[in-house]
């Protein structure tokens, strides 16, 4: 960075920055990193965000005089940044020689305000009403520029060195902060679209960033449910993209390619196996083609080609999305461990008496600031996972309704009503229960080794005996799901044969009425109700004895820990033996 600044400047100084009542970062630190921070932002996060927006075209938004204003404040932040730059040719054409900073700065900035013009109008073309990557970069902009704009107040109180950078920050700073306040609204819909013409449509579809990342938009359901008893008039309409209409299609077509691809593959190995060259000086048939028997034979031998895979489908239809939801869970995960370091470090402040007061402001800011923003992600986590719940849910309820409309008779016979009521009815909602957890897979582990990490560097071995005990929890755990599978077999087993028996006795409920079998097929259908009550309950002790466990499990580890440190303070106190007056250690 000497090279950027010069001499002259430097890049960090920390009597004038930490050790200090009224502290105050470097020029040299102000115009790099808090310049170029929102601009290294921008332009990591565009070329992925282009790419979906543009795979995801929502339509055309007319030019609104918000998307102006928009447009004409973004060109003008980047006329200052080239005045800004201009000042500093025109000083240096005058013989005031400046640090190369005071030319790339500008020069980044502005270019970097151009590209915040082009999204602006990207966004509107591709019907993108609220843009959350601006109004990060906005936000951003407006957070780094604070201290600049502080140190120009305390500049402005003696003497202003240099009067064009002091007019030019101000008009600067003025603009992104209006930037930022357009951007908490949000756009008219697209041309055509269906909130147009809904009565009653949901304003999620039609929410700003900022709504949909506080959820404020459901304030208005939330009110009127208080004052009054909801009713289903009151309940706003689905989203078109999360409809049937939409989400069972976008299953199928996947499910189509998949098949496809399995037929292919299979019709590939066949033909290559008419077309396989014989053995040298075997070549019997015409062309050097096996014959019929030999490719029976062949085929008999070779491994069954892959069927197609209906997992496949469901990751590739659905699985885009979902990952936008892990993205937040691994954010969540990461500053979870950061609010017990601030912790560590306000405890640490409180034990000095000569540090500044600001530190102990500035860390109960950051412990507030981490839990908000933690909460935030951690709410869009589970808002991304129920809505893959819900699409999973309901495309897989549509494939299996399609094809029971289609199914043959001899499909019929090997797959009964109660099994294909099951299927929509219960399974389709496990894997509606499951996108809740399926993170956990990998979260789970990555939350135990950095708290393993932390841990070992507050408690050292110690912390192992925590773990032994987690540990010894897995088998238990393990136990108790393998049993619990079992168990949800069997009552899956006995909810078939019921309905199956429901179905049957409602396909001839005149020969019932007519022979008065009914209590001798009511007595039928209450054994099977009562077996199957026997199953839940076996499972609901399962369940409660596997919450118990893992309930009591972080009291198990604290009370370990405990253990182990007094029997450390034990060992020491036998290991120590004061005797006249004196220590004399024991080896």
């Amino acid at each position: 960075m000497e090279r950027l600044c010069g001499p002259e400047l430097p890049f960090w100084v920390a009597n004038q920055t930490l050790h200090t009542d009224s502290p105050d970062l470097p020029e040299c630190f102000q115009l790099s990193v808090l310049s170029w921070l929102p601009c290294v932002y921008l332009w990591l996060a565009c070329p992925p965000y282009i790419f979906y927006v543009q795979r995801n075209n929502m339509g055309y938004i007319m030019m609104s005089v918000l998307n102006r204003v928009k447009t004409v404040f973004a060109l003008l932040l980047w006329i200052v940044c080239w005045a800004d730059l201009f000042g500093t040719f025109h000083e240096l054409h005058q013989g005031d020689t400046r640090p190369p900073i005071y030319f790339l700065t500008p020069l980044v900035v502005g270019i970097t305000m151009l590209l915040a013009t082009f999204l602006i109008q990207f966004e509107r073309l591709r019907g993108v009403q609220s843009s959350g990557i601006l109004f990060i970069f906005w936000f951003l902009s407006v957070l780094c520029a604070i201290v600049p704009f502080r140190s120009k107040i305390l500049q402005a109180k003696s003497e202003i060195p240099d009067k064009l950078r002091f007019i030019t920050f101000y008009i600067y700073f003025s603009l992104v902060v209006s930037q930022l306040i357009l951007c908490c609204f949000s756009e008219k819909p697209p041309l055509f679209s269906n909130v147009d013409t809904d009565p009653n449509p949901c304003p999620q579809s039609t929410a700003g960033f900022l709504s949909t990342m506080t959820f404020w938009w459901f304030t208005s359901m939330a009110i009127k449910g208080y004052k009054n008893p909801l009713e289903a008039k009151d309940l706003w309409s689905l989203n078109k993209r999360d409809s049937s209409e939409e989400v069972v299609p976008k299953l199928l077509r996947e499910w189509d390619l998949e098949q496809i691809k399995a037929h292919s593959g299979k019709d590939r190995s066949t033909q290559a196996l008419y077309s396989k060259p014989p053995p040298a000086g075997e070549s019997n048939h015409v062309g050097g083609e096996n014959s019929p028997e030999e490719v029976e034979v062949l085929l008999s031998k070779k491994r069954t080609p892959k069927k197609p895979s209906f997992l496949r489908s469901l990751i590739k239809a659905f699985g885009p999305y979902f990952l936008i939801g892990s993205a937040f869970k691994l954010l969540q995960d990461l500053i979870t461990f950061v609010n017990p370091q601030l912790l560590s470090l306000l405890i640490s402040f409180t034990k000095q008496k000569e540090a500044p007061t600001w530190w102990g402001y500035a860390l109960a800011f950051l412990m507030f600031f981490t839990a908000f923003l933690q909460t935030l992600i951690l709410h869009q986590h589970f808002q991304y996972c129920f809505v893959t719940g819900m699409r999973l849910r309901t495309a897989i309820i549509g494939a299996i309704y399609r094809k029971s409309l289609i199914i043959t008779n001899a499909a019929k016979r090997t797959s009964t009503v109660g099994e294909i009521v099951n299927l929509m009815s219960v399974d389709a909602q496990r894997f509606m229960d499951l996108t809740t957890f399926l993170n956990m897979l990998w979260s789970a582990p990555l939350q135990i080794i950095l708290a393993l990490y932390f841990l070992w560097q507050n408690l050292g071995p110690s912390v192992l005996a925590g773990v032994a005990v987690m540990i010894l929890l897995i088998p238990l755990n393990a136990a108790i799901a393998v049993r619990t599978r079992a168990y949800q077999v069997e009552q899956m087993q006995y909810k078939d044969a019921r309905i199956k028996l429901m179905n049957e006795i409602l396909n001839g409920i005149k020969v019932l009425k007519l022979y008065a079998w009914e209590n001798s097929f009511k007595e039928k259908v209450l054994e099977i109700r009562q077996k199957e009550l026997n199953v839940l309950r076996k499972t609901a002790y399962l369940g409660a004895l596997s919450t118990m466990a893992w309930t009591s499990a972080p009291f198990l580890v604290r009370d370990t820990h405990t253990a182990s440190i007094l029997s450390l303070l034990y060992t020491i106190y036998h290991v120590c033996i004061r005797k006249d007056n004196s220590v004399i250690f024991l080896r």
